[in-house]
């Protein structure tokens, strides 16, 4: 499309094109054209494009599968908000579709596990911190807990085929062990503390106030979700295992 000064100069005979107009930025002068283009916002690669329509689809089928567990999920039903033609050019089923979703779950909860402080302070400061996180975590992504509980009545099937997922999950161990190791140095700490057995605990005291929050909520009125019951939650469960993990001369 041509600008008003190239029209005019054209009806004139005079075929040059019109000088772009500059615009001055300190000491570098920008056309027209670079301001529009520098203003636009970058355009996203094929890898990006990707991922993005990957995890849409995951995000959906999650949803799905925590409510009627993969026997009872329906693609028609996830693809009623992400076409099929897309789910089946990403994924070749259900199943494999299940997997990417469990593997995501484990996956975003080891990296937030990453992303907590555990390196200043001492030992047992990192380790509350820790646990904290995990009680919070797991109460903000109840998802995580009803596919887990799904994936144990089939036994871990669907887990053991996702390549590379134990030698992910057990990055938490290797860092329980550290702080393990750091809090025997430091004194504070029992030396017979088993990495697999603080995961253990840490996990299951997280876990219960989820899974169960409505029997619970119905048997004793209480609400397990609301956020002053999943601070106390926290502290509690911190409570529990600093004092088993904590060394007593």
């Amino acid at each position: 499309m041509q600008t008003a000064a190239a029209k005019r100069g054209n009806a004139r005979g005079n075929t040059r094109p019109a000088p772009t107009r500059a615009v001055q930025h300190g000491d570098a002068s920008l056309s027209d054209s670079a301001v529009t283009a520098s203003a636009k916002p970058p355009r996203r690669s094929h890898a990006q494009a990707r991922e993005e329509a990957i995890n849409q689809i995951i995000d959906v089928a999650t949803q799905e599968f925590v409510e009627k567990g993969l026997a009872g999920a329906r693609i028609d039903e996830i693809a009623g908000r992400a076409t099929k033609r897309k789910i089946y050019y990403y994924f070749d089923g259900k199943d494999e579709l299940y997997r990417a979703v469990l593997e995501r779950a484990y996956r975003r909860v080891r990296e937030s596990e990453d992303a907590v402080d555990t390196g200043s302070g001492t030992a047992l400061e990192a380790l509350r911190r820790l646990i904290e996180h995990d009680v919070r975590y797991h109460s903000q992504h109840p998802e995580l807990v009803r596919l887990v509980m799904n994936e144990n009545i089939h036994r871990a099937e669907h887990l053991k085929q996702i390549e590379g997922l134990p030698q992910g999950n057990r990055k938490v161990i290797e860092l329980l062990g550290k702080l393990i190791a750091r809090g025997v140095a430091e004194g504070s700490m029992r030396a017979d503390i088993d990495p697999v057995d603080l995961h253990l605990n840490m996990t299951a005291l997280s876990f219960y106030n989820v899974s169960n929050q409505f029997t619970f909520a119905h048997n004793f009125g209480v609400d397990m979700t609301s956020p002053e019951a999943v601070e106390r939650r926290a502290r509690q469960v911190a409570d529990i295992i600093i004092a088993w993990v904590t060394r007593r001369d």
